[in-house]
């Protein structure tokens, strides 16, 4: 593999309903790729969580689709082309198909991830 990734050089590592995220290490930064059917919503699954909302900050790019983010401040559509940060307290929601490049320190991935498998897998 060179510098580039795609979507078939990076492994699976959390796949439920409408959701796939693929995942390579750098530096201590996860770099995933993931897709979401229209529809998908995190609430259910950062149920648990601090306020039940996702408490990791992530830095991407919407490479297709449009996704919805939900705070405390309120809610805003990110667009095919975007790129983002969003900030620790938030949950997503897919408005149309989407798949998006996303950064967020591993070590606060990992825990993200760990809860979310041990609620995909109930």
């Amino acid at each position: 593999m060179g510098d580039g990734l795609t979507w078939n050089d990076l492994p699976t590592v959390l796949e439920g309903p409408g959701t796939e995220i693929r995942r390579k290490d750098f530096g201590g930064l996860a770099m995933c790729l993931i897709r979401l059917r229209a529809g998908v919503r995190t609430d259910p699954l950062f149920a648990g969580l601090p306020d039940d909302r996702c408490p990791c900050a992530h830095w991407g790019h919407i490479l297709k689709g449009t996704m919805r983010v939900h705070s405390a401040d309120g809610e805003r559509d990110y667009r095919a082309g975007e790129s983002y940060y969003w900030a620790p307290g938030h949950n997503l929601e897919a408005v149309t198909d989407a798949e998006y490049l996303e950064i967020t320190r591993s070590e606060e991935y990992d825990t993200l991830m760990d809860h979310c498998e041990r609620v995909i897998t109930g």
